[in-house]
This record gives structure tokens, C-alpha cells and sequence, in this order.
């Protein structure tokens, strides 16, 4: 049996499936089926005891996974809520975006307990991906209401910055050091900015006019890292100098999809288009694009993902069902 075949069959047990490592800079990729069927598991976060939370897009809840039993618990949302993304508050709390039913959710994971937080305007009707910055705020994009959001964790107050073009998309967000939350915008050609004290923000166009970054990251040197989704490119913009620099993806048909950095500064993203989908890694200093593995149950879509520093492995969601985890090779 051809070994895709054998890994799907594997899946359709309900045990995980692991990559065999193709050489010595190939991560190992292992998967765990989620119990809920058809329900999009996306967008892990890791707790600080190891264990992963997720949602289910389909599913309307938010679920944990320990990683050490290979067990799984589910919490329960409203129907309708369409749960997006989450991240682990450092209050201990999960937050997470009600895409359909126009909220944020804070979950205490102790007693279930969840409170429902408001989106102010009816306009921003679709909160999508989160990111805390460390200063007791959480900015957000809300993608098709046009705008990057911040919610301040403590009085729940939320500003609400509308972008500069229409139809814009916000979509992957993220943080610098200096608390400026950074957006792909993917219904056009740009990333955007937002100074914290003055909610000012800023658009800045990408070299090409097609392009259409959706997920984001950053090197400890400053640069932000985009892949282009519509052309398959991966690009960094320099906001020191303004510059940018891009390269063409490994696949002819790739659609760069999630993506992280990892703590020697290489990029990892998921080429989409292809089937099964590959995991790719690129080396900023060398400029080559040195790791390309097959996602083992295919993936469907691998939409977001997360690096987690104390294991040197990054967590994904698949939509053919699985939590997947890869483990990386070390740097020399």
C-alpha cells in the first residue's frame, strides 16, 4: 500500500500519523486525529503546561489537547459563534473570536465559564485573528468589517481603527516589541501598521499590485515576513530601511498559508495549493529554501500556526481533522 494511502488509513483509526524525516533539516510532522469530525480544528495556541488549545471553525467550541496523553477535551460555545482563533491570555484565560456572532470570548478554562465581549460597532461583524502585546491589550483584525481592533483585557474597552482601502481583509496580525500591531491585508497588496498611542495607521504597498499576503511574521531583526497567497512569494519588508525583498516559492502553484518564525529566525509556512500540502522551511541567511515535507494526512488547508520555543516545534490545525505538530531540526 502506497504509504499516503497507509497514513489515511491510519487516520480514519483514530491514530496519529508521523512523517518519516527526509533529511537531517526535515522537521518530523506527527498529527492526532480530533475526535469531532468535520468541525475545521485551526488555530492553536500552547499553554505554559504544555498543553494545546484550539477551536473548532465548524464545530463551535473551543478544545484543549494534552499532548502527554494524547487526550482531548471540548468546550462547548453557542451555536453560531464560528469560533476563528484563539490565544492563551497571560491571565490564564482563553480568549477567542466569535467570526459569525460578532464577539470576543474569554473562557476560564478552571470552571467553563465564558464571557461574551461585544464587538461596539455592528460594522465590525467578523473579529478574526488576535495577538496580546504584552502591555494588557489585544489587537485583532476583523476582516471583512475592515479593521484592526484592540481590546483592553482589563476594562474590556474596545478601539475599533478602520482601514485606508476598501474591501482590505485583514487578516494575519502580530506584535513587535514595540507594541505596534502589524496586519496583512488580503484583499489587496499592502500590510498595515497602527502606532498604540495615537491609533494612527498606516498602509504600505507591497512591490507587486497581485500580491495578497495572509499570514505574517517577524525575524528578531525587525523585518516582517508575509507570504503571498495569490502568487505564491515570500517576501520581507524592512521597516528600518523600507525596502522589500521577495522570492518565489518552491511549488509553481503554492498558496503560502500559515506561517511562523521560529527562534533561529528561519520561516516555516505551509504551501496550500499543493496536495498534500508541504511544510516549508526558509533560511534567511543563506536566502534558500532548505526543508520541504508533505503534511501526513494531506492537510486540506493548514490556515494558521504557532512556534513554541521551549520544544522547538510549531502547532497547526488541518481541515482534514488533525492537530499537528512539528518538531524541527536543529539549528547548527
Amino acid at each position: 500500500m502506497p504509504v499516503f494511502l497507509l497514513l489515511v488509513v491510519l487516520a480514519g483509526a483514530g491514530l496519529p500519523l508521523t512523517s518519516t524525516a527526509e533529511s537531517a533539516q526535515s522537521p518530523e510532522i506527527t498529527e492526532w486525529p480530533v475526535p469531532w469530525q468535520d468541525t475545521r480544528p485551526r488555530d492553536p495556541d500552547v499553554a505554559t503546561d504544555g498543553r494545546i488549545w484550539f477551536v473548532g471553525q465548524t464545530g463551535d467550541y473551543v478544545a484543549v489537547f494534552d499532548p502527554a496523553k494524547a487526550s482531548f477535551k471540548k468546550y462547548e460555545l453557542e451555536k453560531g459563534t464560528g469560533p476563528h482563533n484563539l490565544i492563551v491570555g497571560s491571565d490564564g484565560h482563553i480568549w477567542f473570536t466569535g467570526n459569525i456572532a460578532r464577539h470576543i470570548g474569554r473562557l476560564d478554562p478552571e470552571t467553563g465559564n465564558i464571557e461574551r465581549i461585544e464587538m461596539p460597532d455592528d460594522a465590525a461583524k467578523d473579529p478574526h485573528t488576535m495577538i496580546e502585546d504584552g502591555k494588557g491589550n489585544i489587537w485583532f483584525t476583523v476582516q471583512h468589517g475592515n479593521y484592526i481592533g484592540r481590546l483592553q483585557m482589563q476594562s474590556r474597552k474596545i478601539d475599533l481603527i478602520p482601514l485606508h482601502t476598501r474591501n482590505a481583509l485583514p487578516y494575519g496580525i502580530l506584535v513587535d516589541p514595540a507594541g505596534h500591531p502589524w496586519s496583512v491585508l488580503l484583499g489587496t497588496n499592502k500590510l498595515a501598521t497602527v502606532n498604540p498611542q495615537t491609533l494612527k495607521l498606516t498602509e504600505i504597498e507591497l512591490p507587486r499590485s497581485d500580491a495578497r499576503p495572509r499570514r505574517i511574521g517577524r525575524t528578531s531583526d525587525g523585518r516582517i515576513w508575509y507570504g503571498d497567497y495569490a502568487q505564491g512569494y515570500l517576501g520581507a519588508y524592512n521597516p528600518a530601511t523600507t525596502k522589500f525583498k521577495e522570492w518565489k516559492t518552491p511549488s509553481k502553484q503554492a498558496g503560502p498559508y500559515a506561517l511562523a518564525v521560529d527562534a533561529a529566525d528561519r520561516i516555516w509556512f505551509v504551501e496550500t495549493i499543493p496536495q498534500p500540502n508541504r511544510f516549508v522551511g526558509f533560511d534567511p541567511v543563506t536566502k534558500s529554501f532548505f526543508s520541504q515535507t508533505d503534511i501526513p494526512s494531506g492537510g486540506g488547508s493548514v490556515r494558521h500556526m504557532v512556534f513554541n520555543a521551549n520544544t522547538n516545534s510549531i502547532w497547526f490545525g488541518t481541515d482534514t481533522g488533525n492537530i499537528g505538530r512539528a518538531r524541527l531540526p536543529p539549528t547548527e
